[in-house]
């Protein structure tokens, strides 16, 4: 077990602390600890990020990509080991995390190119002797707080556009999994990034979020997690109109119409559902199905979802690792058990697996659910898939959209005009069309409603951290 550090203004800090144990969920082992930093430590990350600022923005975009690049450079280099750490501390297959490390890196491989494409604005003016022009100037400081069940790419889709843009960045990981931060800040060091520009306060998230909230400093936050956390966020930045950018909660519906190919919607399926054991922010939360194709698309699925090994995800057979903790199987068992009390049927799992030492659920597939279930109404965060019966693409529709949220959908049909016409009524920031992996570092991520402000990837997500100046110049 290693003991690790916060790392502000260049300095690893924070061992005369008390420390918080991460533990590994597959076998409730402690993988290490980090501090418990706080509003103290929190303070420190904004000075220095503060001071550091000038500095760093008046880089040229050619110098601050040449940074990121050598970091993508290192964390495909390290790619192992950040594996390693982010299964041991979180669950997730091994296979998944090295995916993430490569997904990861892309945002800021990205970013490194997207930051030499910031362009101004030339515009005509209206009168003789102006010039009027659009110049683009970064924020200031940047606070990222970001979620467990990725504990990679939150962070690099922040800080990789942040960075670009001429900003300086506190991190500030989840609890859950802290230690894959504090590599990526040891690759940052390496790197050479200068001091302060990028720094990482681990501890009380209460406390920091305080910190972080209530200086005027810190120009902009970005987080990913809960809607509930994130209207907190919003109420505690009016004071000071800071810039906020939330990626909120999601409760995805997978629509599958009867003109399908029910392989295809199977394949998508599983990888929407099961990846990460559920855990994702835009997995499958509630399965539509037309009633013509229903059946052999239940058989179909559960046969598939019985073959997926649950267990230790530093086994390589493994598809499907440990839900993060206690909490989390105690909202999946109460969410299954509600649906069958309420006349759902298991076709496939449906039960808590005690025999390997971990917090673990069997892959389920549940059938014969109704809009009035908590499974089809609350996002469940782990694997199983809810599937209801419909008649048409209208109370698919309908169905899909009776949710506070809008972050991810998926449909599936082979008509290019009906699937066009399906996801032009659905109010959802993302969409997959016979896809159930639709994430990547070049295309904007976000939702519409309460799942979220603005949008991460692509060109968009280097211009949440960009102002726009306005200037008008005399000319004799």
């Amino acid at each position: 077990m290693e003991n690790y550090a916060m790392h502000i203004n260049g300095n690893w800090v924070g061992e005369e602390l008390d420390t918080l144990s991460v533990i590994n969920p597959a076998n409730n082992e402690t993988v290490g600890t980090v501090p418990i930093g706080g509003e103290a430590e929190a303070n420190k990350a904004i000075e220095a990020a503060h001071h550091a600022f000038g500095a760093w923005s008046k880089l040229t975009a050619y110098e601050r990509s040449a940074y990121l690049e050598r970091l993508h450079d290192l964390m495909l280099e390290n790619q192992e080991e950040l594996a390693q750490i982010m299964t041991l501390e979180m669950g997730k297959p091994i296979h998944e995390s090295r995916g993430e490390v490569n997904y990861a890196a892309s945002f800021i491989k990205w970013f490194a190119e997207e930051g030499k494409r910031i362009y101004g604005e030339t515009i005509p003016a209206h009168v003789k002797g102006k010039r009027l022009q659009v110049w683009r100037k970064p924020v200031g400081v940047v606070a990222a707080i970001t979620p467990w069940n990725f504990p990679a790419a939150m962070l690099t889709r922040k800080m990789g556009p942040a960075l670009a843009a001429g900003c300086t960045v506190i991190m500030k990981p989840s609890s859950e999994s802290p230690i894959t931060a504090v590599k990526l800040m040891e690759l940052c060091e390496e790197a050479g990034f200068p001091k302060g520009v990028v720094n990482l306060v681990t501890g009380s998230s209460s406390k920091i979020a305080k910190a972080l909230m209530e200086d005027n400093r810190v120009r902009k936050i970005t987080f990913t997690g809960s809607t509930e956390v994130g209207k907190i966020l919003i109420r505690q930045s009016a004071d000071q109109v800071k810039r906020l950018s939330l990626e909120l909660g999601g409760h995805a519906p997978l629509i599958v119409l009867d003109d399908a190919d029910i392989d295809t919607a199977v394949a998508g399926a599983i990888a929407s559902k099961f990846r990460n054991a559920g855990q994702t922010c835009i997995c499958a939360n509630r399965v539509y199905v037309q009633s013509g194709v229903y059946e052999e698309f239940l058989e179909k699925f559960s046969k598939k979802v019985e073959k997926l090994t649950v267990g230790n995800g530093l086994d390589e057979s493994v598809d499907i690792g440990p839900l993060i903790n206690q909490a989390g199987l105690e909202k999946v068992t109460r969410h299954v058990d509600e649906a069958v009390a309420k006349g759902a049927s298991v076709v496939t799992g449906g039960k808590s697996i005690t025999d390997q030492g971990g917090v673990f659920y069997s892959p389920t597939v549940i059938g014969d659910v109704d809009p009035s279930m908590v499974i089809m109404q609350e996002e469940t965060f782990g694997p199983v898939a809810p599937v209801q019966k419909v008649e048409t693409e209208a109370e698919a529709i309908a169905f899909a959209n009776d949710t506070p949220y809008g972050l991810a959908a998926y449909v599936f049909t082979e008509s290019v005009a009906r699937g066009m016409q399906v996801i032009e009524q659905l109010d959802y920031g993302i969409v997959g069309w016979n896809d159930g992996a639709p994430s990547a570092a070049q295309v904007p991520f976000g939702g519409m409603k309460e799942s979220g402000i603005g949008r991460e990837g692509g060109r968009e997500g280097i211009e949440e951290f960009l102002e726009s100046q306005y200037v008008s110049i005399g000319m004799k």
